[in-house]
């Protein structure tokens, strides 16, 4: 079984560095662009200018000559950030540092030569615009330092999402809404989730921004949702685009450790449940809700330069309870007594009724049927069975009107549940030459999902391992 594990793992590893390399040279998603045109010192165009493009952060170079209209474009760049150098005989050279390019979005920048020798540079600080003067999308790029900084409960990278105007995101509740996540209106299922450029829609449950691959928060570089007017190098579907990177290492080795904690003690009692307490003369105490959130990533260069590694584990450890309802046997039902509401309130003063060992109130409007009505009426002579009496008395005593309040009712408790989930990601980065790359993207996931107990002192009903 192990080995089957174990050769099934190195088969995904290898379909997701064919996906990788066939990504990068057959779509744009999950990559940034950058354009512009250069100038003379009168605003003339300058053809034949090289225009280089170098990733700070691992080397990677990219080199384009400018047109006839001296406009150059560099397309399928890994994001990041990036500097520029605009080099011509007959000129100095221009040096642009820091450029940002961010996912899904592409970056004009203009550039104006001056006369002089082209070993003289000029160092000048880029500064992007604001605003996307390149196509009509709208969205912004969230950073990994903004990931990283913001709080987020359970450390969810999906919150994040709904900072973009026109998103809203509500944490799913197990009720199906088709709009629990939507983008200007439009309903869930019709977001497009891309991780690295491939396709993570999750087609099984079609939650809002959901990726079939769970992404964690140090696992992320940047991402961005373009709420509309997207390209045609985007769409499948008619909602928002969601396009997530992951990290990857550089030619610096960086590693973070983190731990976080959420306790029962900021938690609220839910109405209904403090209801029940209350009635059965118990403190109102929240369920119970802890968790344990703690990992590491490190990444970094194997070969400067040329190979890169980068390497996350999260695991979660979840002790919660869960408010639960069940149905139970009213305790007159359970001595064999059996109440059912009049047609005509008139026609049933109420009273009392014998049951197997006690006497049951019934009340006015309602009309009781004790064990020697009902052998009177079952044509066998039987009526209620003692067996069944015996063994509903094995039940907890409702403490819930539940569903008719007078045979079926409820017994409403907090259910203990215990939760395990762990998540390895690694990511491994290849430079075949200076301009070209491919990619590899491993993630696991180690989970045991337990549902609430039927009731207390009973173990949970299903556990299972993804």
């Amino acid at each position: 079984m192990q080995g089957l594990l174990r050769r099934g793992a190195i088969w995904a590893l290898v379909a997701t560095l064919v996906m990788g390399a066939h990504g990068a040279a057959a779509q744009t998603g999950g990559t940034a662009a950058l354009q512009g045109q250069v100038m003379d010192e009168q605003g003339g165009a300058v053809p034949g200018v090289t225009v280089t493009a170098v990733n700070a952060a691992t080397g990677l170079t990219r080199t384009t000559v400018t047109g006839g209209t001296g406009n150059y474009q560099f397309v399928s760049l890994p994001p990041g950030v990036y500097e520029v150098r605009v080099e011509l005989t007959g000129f100095r050279t221009a040096v642009y540092e820091s450029v940002p390019l961010g996912v899904d979005s592409t970056v004009r920048l203009d550039a104006r030569l001056q006369i002089g020798a082209l070993t003289d540079t000029i160092q000048v600080v880029a500064e992007t615009a604001v605003i996307n003067t390149t196509d009509a999308s709208l969205g912004n790029v969230i950073s990994g330092s903004q990931i990283r900084e913001l709080p987020l409960e359970g450390r969810n990278v999906v919150g994040l999402l709904s900072l973009q105007p026109g998103v809203v995101y509500v944490p799913p509740t197990g009720a199906t809404d088709a709009r629990s996540g939507s983008v200007s209106g439009s309903r869930a299922d019709q977001s497009n989730v891309t991780l690295d450029g491939i396709d993570v829609n999750d087609n099984q449950f079609q939650d809002a921004f959901t990726s079939v691959l769970r992404v964690t928060l140090d696992s992320v570089q940047e991402f961005r949702v373009t709420t509309s007017n997207y390209g045609a190098d985007q769409g499948r579907s008619s909602g928002a685009q969601v396009s997530l990177v992951t990290r990857g290492g550089t030619n610096a080795f960086q590693g973070t450790g983190y731990w976080s904690h959420r306790n029962t003690a900021t938690s609220s009692t839910p109405y209904f449940t403090k209801l029940s307490q209350l009635r059965a003369g118990l403190e109102p105490t929240p369920p119970k809700l802890n968790k344990h959130i703690y990992g590491g990533a490190f990444g970094g260069p194997i070969r400067r330069d040329r190979l890169f590694f980068f390497g996350n584990f999260e695991g979660l450890q979840e002790s919660s309870e869960a408010p639960v309802n069940r149905a139970v046997p009213s305790m007159s039902m359970r001595d064999g007594v059996l109440i059912y509401l009049c047609a005509s309130a008139a026609e049933c003063p109420g009273g009392s009724v014998q049951g197997f060992s006690s006497s049951h109130t019934v009340p006015a409007g309602s009309f009781g049927v004790g064990p020697a009505a009902t052998s009177r009426i079952d044509p066998l002579g039987v009526g209620s069975s003692l067996a069944a009496s015996q063994y509903w008395k094995q039940f907890p005593e409702p403490n819930d009107p539940g569903r008719d309040g007078r045979n079926i009712m409820g017994y409403r408790f907090n259910s203990p549940i215990e939760n395990r989930f762990r998540t390895y990601i690694s990511r491994l980065d290849y430079r075949t030459a200076a301009s070209n790359s491919i990619f590899g993207r491993f993630n696991f996931q180690d989970d045991a999902v337990a549902s609430a107990a039927q009731f207390p002192g009973q173990p949970s009903t299903t556990t299972r391992t993804v």
